[in-house]
């Protein structure tokens, strides 16, 4: 362990979801892994982000490119779950349909 760092360690505990599936989460988040995999998109900008950058996004009702021209790059960024890992995925497929965030 490095000076400074401290580790915590979280009890993981068993999840069944409303199909059955079971899995285990250190966190409150309830989104089982299995469901998330199956709702994933196979085409389109979203299926090119992580889960929570995905979920974040459609929890605001951005679900096409076109709707970010509605939003500020720093109000993107600003939901949980869009980091700046996600970012670059998006201004690429924003570029590819020449949609720019709200100026």
């Amino acid at each position: 362990m490095k000076q400074g760092l401290m580790v915590v360690e979280r009890k993981r505990t068993l999840r069944i979801c409303p199909m059955g599936h079971r899995y285990y989460k250190s966190t409150d988040c309830g989104t089982c892994p299995k469901c998330e995999r199956a709702n994933k998109p196979s085409e389109g900008f979203l299926s090119r982000l992580s889960s929570p950058a995905r979920n974040a996004l459609v929890n605001v009702g951005i679900t096409e490119l076109e709707h970010f021209a509605e939003y500020t790059e720093k109000e993107i960024l600003q939901l949980h779950g869009i980091g700046p890992s996600s970012l670059p995925i998006l201004k690429h497929a924003m570029a590819e349909k020449n949609i720019n965030f709200k100026s």
